[in-house]
Protein backbone atom coordinates (compact mmCIF):
# COMPACT_ATOMS: atom_id res chain seq x y z
CA UNK A 1 0.00 0.00 0.00
CA UNK A 2 1.40 3.39 -1.17
CA UNK A 3 0.92 6.65 1.51
CA UNK A 4 -1.20 7.36 -1.09
CA UNK A 5 -3.61 4.83 -0.33
CA UNK A 6 -4.09 5.98 2.91
CA UNK A 7 -6.89 8.70 3.72
CA UNK A 8 -8.49 9.82 7.32
CA UNK A 9 -9.72 12.58 8.83
CA UNK A 10 -7.98 15.85 8.65
CA UNK A 11 -6.71 17.48 11.60
CA UNK A 12 -7.40 19.67 13.27
CA UNK A 13 -10.98 18.35 12.68
CA UNK A 14 -12.70 20.89 9.88
CA UNK A 15 -15.13 20.49 7.14
CA UNK A 16 -14.56 20.11 3.51
CA UNK A 17 -16.86 18.99 0.45
CA UNK A 18 -18.45 16.95 2.96
CA UNK A 19 -19.08 16.62 6.56
CA UNK A 20 -15.54 16.47 7.27
CA UNK A 21 -12.17 17.59 5.06
CA UNK A 22 -10.25 14.31 4.77
CA UNK A 23 -6.24 14.35 4.08
CA UNK A 24 -4.67 12.13 1.87
CA UNK A 25 -1.43 10.95 1.31
CA UNK A 26 1.68 12.95 2.45
CA UNK A 27 -0.77 15.96 3.58
CA UNK A 28 -2.03 12.85 5.91
CA UNK A 29 1.37 11.66 7.31
CA UNK A 30 2.37 15.18 7.68
CA UNK A 31 -0.60 16.10 10.20
CA UNK A 32 0.61 12.88 12.15
CA UNK A 33 4.02 13.80 12.02
CA UNK A 34 3.11 17.24 13.42
CA UNK A 35 0.37 15.43 15.69
CA UNK A 36 3.20 13.43 17.23
CA UNK A 37 5.92 16.89 17.95
CA UNK A 38 2.84 19.06 19.34
CA UNK A 39 1.53 16.12 21.90
CA UNK A 40 3.05 16.28 24.99
CA UNK A 41 3.57 12.62 26.75
CA UNK A 42 1.06 11.46 29.29
CA UNK A 43 -1.69 13.97 27.47
CA UNK A 44 -3.58 10.74 25.95
CA UNK A 45 -5.14 8.61 28.45
CA UNK A 46 -4.70 5.33 26.89
CA UNK A 47 -1.37 6.13 25.14
CA UNK A 48 0.46 7.48 28.05
CA UNK A 49 4.05 7.76 26.31
CA UNK A 50 2.85 8.50 22.75
CA UNK A 51 4.20 12.15 21.88
CA UNK A 52 7.04 14.45 21.92
CA UNK A 53 8.88 16.58 24.77
CA UNK A 54 9.18 19.42 23.12
CA UNK A 55 7.99 21.34 26.02
CA UNK A 56 10.83 20.52 27.87
CA UNK A 57 12.95 22.73 25.90
CA UNK A 58 10.36 25.99 25.83
CA UNK A 59 12.39 28.28 29.01
CA UNK A 60 15.93 26.75 27.36
CA UNK A 61 18.16 29.23 25.83
CA UNK A 62 18.80 28.53 21.72
CA UNK A 63 22.18 27.35 21.74
CA UNK A 64 23.83 24.85 19.66
CA UNK A 65 23.31 22.32 22.92
CA UNK A 66 19.79 22.75 22.70
CA UNK A 67 19.75 22.65 19.01
CA UNK A 68 21.09 18.88 19.14
CA UNK A 69 18.79 17.91 22.31
CA UNK A 70 16.06 19.24 20.17
CA UNK A 71 16.91 17.45 17.15
CA UNK A 72 17.67 14.04 18.99
CA UNK A 73 13.86 14.46 20.43
CA UNK A 74 12.10 15.49 17.32
CA UNK A 75 13.90 11.81 15.35
CA UNK A 76 13.25 9.90 18.37
CA UNK A 77 9.46 10.96 18.49
CA UNK A 78 9.18 10.76 15.19
CA UNK A 79 10.98 6.86 14.67
CA UNK A 80 8.65 5.89 17.83
CA UNK A 81 4.99 6.75 16.53
CA UNK A 82 5.16 7.23 12.84
CA UNK A 83 6.51 4.19 11.54
CA UNK A 84 5.29 5.43 8.07
CA UNK A 85 8.21 8.24 7.62
CA UNK A 86 11.84 7.44 7.52
CA UNK A 87 13.61 10.12 9.88
CA UNK A 88 16.67 10.94 7.21
CA UNK A 89 17.34 14.25 9.11
CA UNK A 90 16.60 16.89 11.75
CA UNK A 91 17.64 20.74 11.49
CA UNK A 92 17.71 23.00 14.01
CA UNK A 93 16.86 26.75 12.09
CA UNK A 94 17.39 29.65 14.41
CA UNK A 95 14.99 32.25 13.10
CA UNK A 96 17.04 35.59 13.26
CA UNK A 97 13.87 37.80 12.83
CA UNK A 98 12.23 36.63 16.23
CA UNK A 99 14.11 35.87 19.56
CA UNK A 100 13.68 32.59 20.73
CA UNK A 101 11.91 31.54 17.82
CA UNK A 102 13.42 28.05 15.90
CA UNK A 103 12.53 26.07 12.95
CA UNK A 104 12.49 22.21 13.18
CA UNK A 105 13.33 20.99 9.62
CA UNK A 106 12.80 17.16 9.27
CA UNK A 107 14.09 15.56 6.14
CA UNK A 108 11.89 12.58 6.01
CA UNK A 109 10.66 10.06 2.98
CA UNK A 110 7.44 8.33 3.23
CA UNK A 111 8.36 4.33 3.57
CA UNK A 112 8.68 2.90 0.40
CA UNK A 113 9.52 5.84 -1.74
CA UNK A 114 12.44 7.20 -2.33
CA UNK A 115 11.40 10.80 -2.90
CA UNK A 116 13.00 13.22 -0.67
CA UNK A 117 10.24 15.99 1.77
CA UNK A 118 10.57 18.38 4.12
CA UNK A 119 8.29 19.04 6.74
CA UNK A 120 8.99 22.69 9.32
CA UNK A 121 7.79 22.82 12.18
CA UNK A 122 7.96 26.52 14.41
CA UNK A 123 8.55 26.11 18.05
CA UNK A 124 8.80 28.95 20.26
CA UNK A 125 11.12 29.02 23.15
CA UNK A 126 11.28 31.50 26.09
CA UNK A 127 14.73 32.35 25.84
CA UNK A 128 16.57 33.85 22.84
CA UNK A 129 20.46 33.27 24.57
CA UNK A 130 22.38 31.83 27.28
CA UNK A 131 21.37 34.11 30.23
CA UNK A 132 22.62 37.25 31.71
CA UNK A 133 24.38 37.47 35.24
CA UNK A 134 21.94 39.49 37.26
CA UNK A 135 22.95 42.16 39.21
Amino acid sequence: MTIDAVAGLGFPLGSGAGPFAVARGTDKLEQSMRLVLLTYPGERVMRPDFGCRLRDFVFDAVTPATGIQLADEVRGALEAWEPRAEVDQVDVVPDPAVDGLVHLVVGYRPRGESAARELVVAFQTDRSGPAEGVG
